[in-house]
């Protein structure tokens, strides 16, 4: 038995609405890199981007378990020296909660080309307006 490779003319990629409101943290991040790597599908290859379009609303009510809401810390830096910055959860989920997210589904990817562009079709927004009626997404659970 051969192993099937899909071919790039097979792939379809659809429109996905994730509501976030109440979900935790993780939990979602790993099921939404899942769906934006392909891995729901038959056709799933590792080395071709097969994975549907994903939009999340509601970002700003998401949840954590534990102490991280008040331990957990992002860091970035800026490039100079001594540039190493961080902010704490609670802080970045008043500035930018879509940020949090998108954080969490990036270190679930691959961190090459391939993610990169696999990345390209997360939307997170903090809200529950989007500007991705016209595309008609299809709204999913994960429970």
């Amino acid at each position: 038995m051969k192993t099937y490779i899909a071919k790039p003319d097979e792939v379809q990629a659809k429109w996905l609405l994730v509501d976030a409101e109440g979900l935790v943290l993780g939990r979602l991040a790993t099921r939404v890199a899942g769906i934006l790597k392909g891995k729901h599908k038959a056709i799933y290859s590792p080395h071709m981007d097969v994975g549907d379009h994903v939009v999340i609303i509601n970002a700003d009510k998401i949840r954590v378990t534990g102490k991280k809401a008040d331990t957990k810390r992002y860091y970035r830096h800026t490039g100079y020296p001594g540039g190493l910055r961080s902010d704490s959860f609670e802080d970045l989920m008043t500035k930018a909660p879509e940020r949090i997210l998108q954080k969490a589904i990036w270190g679930m990817l691959p961190h090459n080309k391939l993610g990169r562009k696999m990345y390209k079709k997360l939307k997170v927004y903090a809200g529950t307006a989007h500007p991705h009626d016209p595309q008609k997404p299809e709204k999913i659970e994960l429970n």
